[in-house]
């Protein structure tokens, strides 16, 4: 009878632990655009920290949650790359230089690609990609660029 004791009491104890664990959970599927946003910046947070293994974790762990977010939400197929690129800056609170010293490209540019003058390379394709955690396709569409200044040549 003490075994058969031992024994409920060792598997409440297995049911009170799983349950413990449950309720102090640090993150769960994204389920708002607030807990989206909270997430976003929590990620921010960390990839300014130093890394460790627990931090790497949790930064793999938010991207995975954020990812699944913008894949069910976001439809970025239609969406102008540099109009998104633009979005991103704004919810990033990033301005060109900023931009430029991420890239790790000149301010000019950045403002040659914010005004449709050049075209993004893959290289600022893949950055942009992954320092805003979106898929690649979503700045690799088609968009118009702006003609260069037209020049009269006086003879």
């Amino acid at each position: 009878m003490q075994n058969m004791t031992n024994f409920v009491t060792m598997e409440n104890n297995l049911q009170l632990t799983s349950t413990s664990q449950l309720e102090v959970l640090k993150y769960t599927v994204i389920k708002n655009k607030s807990q989206y946003y909270d997430y976003c910046k929590v990620l921010e947070e960390l990839l300014d920290k130093k890394e460790t293994q627990a931090i790497n974790d949790e930064i793999d762990l938010l991207t995975l949650l954020i990812e699944k977010w913008d894949e069910e939400h976001n439809t970025f197929e239609e969406s102008d790359p540099i109009e998104l690129l633009k979005y991103l800056m704004e919810e990033n609170k990033l301005k060109a230089k900023d931009l430029a010293e991420i890239l790790n490209v000149s301010k000019g540019l950045i403002s040659d690609i914010l005004n449709y003058k050049k075209g993004l390379s893959k290289e600022i394709i893949r950055s942009l990609a992954d320092r805003f955690k979106v898929s690649q396709e979503a700045f690799n569409r088609p968009y118009q660029l702006k003609a260069a200044g037209k020049t009269e040549i006086k003879m």
